[in-house]
């Protein structure tokens, strides 16, 4: 059979075409994340954040307090205005900076961003489906494939969490830069044209293994930039209860983030959601080795990275149960673990040479 035949040139095409529009909307959606920043920070910051942290005013760095002086009389301090998490009744994840800064302007560009971010994930995920109907196989039989349907889930995951009501668009902004990163990468470094697999990959595990580990990927990004976030905000946070005040960037958008309380718990939710679906992955492909070549584990770069991978999730996952390592010391764990799997990704399938090659590039 002619494996060349087997492609269908056009609809190849149409999914060059539909990835490269994609990247021209999400590039509108950047800039409207853009001005959503810029406009949300100019005015009413105070009264969204102040609900949001049960703090009297979230747009100054400190508040007036009356003490007692020697001799009789009062003395009015500037105190240093302690953050804390967020009030009772109030969502686990606050909303982003369009809706806590309250201006018209930066909720007006907030929705902007939010549309054009559907409309670009809408149009890239026409190019993810185009290229499997091009070849009739999973999209992702190489890095290139696995790289652009790996950002369509990861937005994915972004708008299923604003759809379930969870505010999150506080991350938006990062997102978009990620995946624009990402899709450029792809369509530059690790293009690949449409072919069919090797033979090795030709099994129904290529679906439940390889989708399961686009999933866990894209829901271990998501934890990943909270816990960044969840770095700086706590930063921002400790220069506050320690009377320092931070700069002019740091109030305008450290400020407007949710607390380090908010960030460190929703960080936490998701990686321990999708943990479970990551050891699933690893147990999947152990099984698909054992029918492709005769062995369930044979310490393949890949195989070792992915269980390095699962070893440092869990240790974060221990770490942040345990209370001597919540905050920044699980933080660190956290990141360090993410990397892990960025390595297994990237490192395994271009630097190293195992029997998981098929990278194409």
């Amino acid at each position: 059979m002619n494996l060349a035949a087997a492609t269908n040139e056009n609809l190849a095409h149409t999914s060059n075409v539909l990835i490269y529009s994609s990247m021209a909307v999400y590039t509108l959606a950047f800039f409207a994340h853009i001005a959503e920043w810029v406009f949300g920070s100019r005015s009413k910051v105070g009264r969204t954040a102040a609900a949001l942290t049960g703090a009297e005013d979230a747009a100054a760095p400190t508040v007036k307090v009356q003490v007692a002086q020697k001799g009789g009389g009062t003395a009015v301090l500037d105190r240093p205005k302690i953050i804390t998490r967020s009030a009772a009744g109030t969502r686990d994840v606050p909303d982003g900076p369009g809706a806590a800064g309250g201006t018209f302007k930066g909720d007006l560009y907030g929705r902007m961003a939010v549309s054009m971010t559907v409309l670009a994930f809408l149009v890239q995920a026409g190019g993810v489906l185009a290229r499997a109907l091009s070849v009739q196989r999973a999209p992702w039989g190489n890095m290139y494939e696995f790289s652009i349907t790996f950002s369509t889930v990861a937005v994915g995951a972004y708008l299923v969490l604003l759809a379930l009501k969870k505010n999150v668009r506080w991350m938006g902004l990062l997102l978009v830069t990620t995946v624009l990163l990402d899709l450029g990468i792809a369509t530059t470094v690790l293009y690949t044209s449409s072919d069919q697999l090797v033979p090795a990959l030709h099994s129904y595990w290529l679906w439940i293994h390889v989708s399961t580990a686009i999933i866990c990927g894209a829901v271990f990004y998501i934890g990943a930039v909270a816990t960044l976030l969840y770095l700086f905000r706590d930063s921002y946070e400790s220069k506050l209860a320690n009377g320092v005040q931070p700069g002019s960037f740091a109030q305008s958008v450290l400020s407007r983030l949710p607390a380090a309380s908010t960030l460190d718990k929703f960080s936490y939710r998701i990686n321990a959601a999708v943990f479970p679906l990551w050891t699933f992955t690893i147990i999947a492909g152990a099984i698909w080795a054992g029918d492709a070549w005769g062995r369930y584990w044979g310490w393949d770069p890949k195989e070792v990275w992915s269980f390095i991978t699962w070893v440092a999730y869990a240790c974060y996952l221990h770490a942040r149960a345990t209370a001597g390592w919540k905050g920044r010391k699980a933080a660190y764990l956290a990141l360090i673990a993410f990397g892990c799997w960025l390595f297994n990704y990237y490192g395994v399938n271009i630097f190293v040479t195992g029997k998981h090659s098929y990278a194409g590039v």
